[in-house]
């Protein structure tokens, strides 16, 4: 069965319909990339699987993990094992990263299994602190209200950190690499490859991602099983991690024209 099976799905943000009758299925371990220009429908794609309130699906159908997620409300589908990691990362005042992770991180386990205990701080905080370590991110920031005072590069880090430690089933990456320099990004990408280690280690390896994007530079670090070219809000053409290069190299306009 796949993890995420969409069929002629249709999105709308108020009166416009962005997403139209598009098709896409993720089994689990995959990495796929949706790459297309800019108001292609990749962003509403992604925050409407998420259940944005501002998104509204309209037709077709979606399904995670076997579960109808037209019918799931947000957290539900985040207890599900869905993670969104935003192109533009809030700021939440008040709230330290530790305090939300460690929250967020007892939530999602007593979900996932209600028997289970819940972690205690002390063992949360050298947990959290080591995932912090393995990002190359200041321990202190740990302390800091979320993404306040963060650069985009931190800010990029710390969504990649809250995957690492939620450790979803499916995570959907918007535009992560928008912003960061070269270092940041190699940083981030090695964040998200540590989720497809193989049994035994770190990872998992039914880890899958689907990775929203402009550019190849990215997938240069991240090696998709997949690449998609979405257009107009429909995907127009799929292949291997190969078709990222021949899109960088002729762009997307053979696409927009036979459409």
């Amino acid at each position: 069965m796949a993890l995420l099976s969409i069929q002629d799905l249709e999105v709308s943000l108020g009166e416009k319909q962005i997403v139209r009758g598009l098709d896409l299925e993720i089994q689990p371990g995959e990495i796929h990339a949706i790459m297309g220009p800019n108001g292609s429908g990749k962003s509403t794609l992604v925050n409407s699987l998420m259940g944005h309130p501002a998104y509204t699906i309209t037709g077709g159908s979606a399904s995670f993990d076997g579960k109808d997620l037209t019918k799931m409300e947000t957290h539900e589908r985040a207890q599900a094992g869905l993670f969104l990691a935003f192109q533009y990362p809030k700021e939440i005042s008040g709230v330290t990263l530790r305090s939300f992770m460690f929250a967020a991180y007892n939530a999602q386990m007593g979900a996932r299994n209600p028997e289970a205990k819940k972690v205690s701080p002390i063992k949360f905080k050298k947990f959290l602190e080591q995932a912090m370590q393995d990002l190359h991110m200041d321990v202190s920031f740990a302390e800091r209200a979320i993404n306040k005072g963060f650069s985009g590069g931190e800010k990029k880090k710390a969504e990649v950190l809250q995957m690492r430690i939620l450790e979803p089933k499916l995570a959907l990456l918007d535009e992560t690499d928008s912003g960061l320099d070269i270092d940041a990004l190699k940083i981030v990408a090695a964040g998200v490859n540590a989720m497809r280690l193989p049994a035994g280690q770190a990872g998992s390896p039914t880890f899958s991602a689907l990775i929203v994007t402009h550019y190849a530079r990215l997938l240069e670090y991240i090696t998709p099983d997949y690449i998609h070219v979405m257009v107009h809000g429909k995907i127009v053409r799929s292949g291997g991690a190969e078709l990222s290069a021949e899109l960088e190299k002729s762009g997307y306009a053979t696409y927009q024209k036979n459409l």
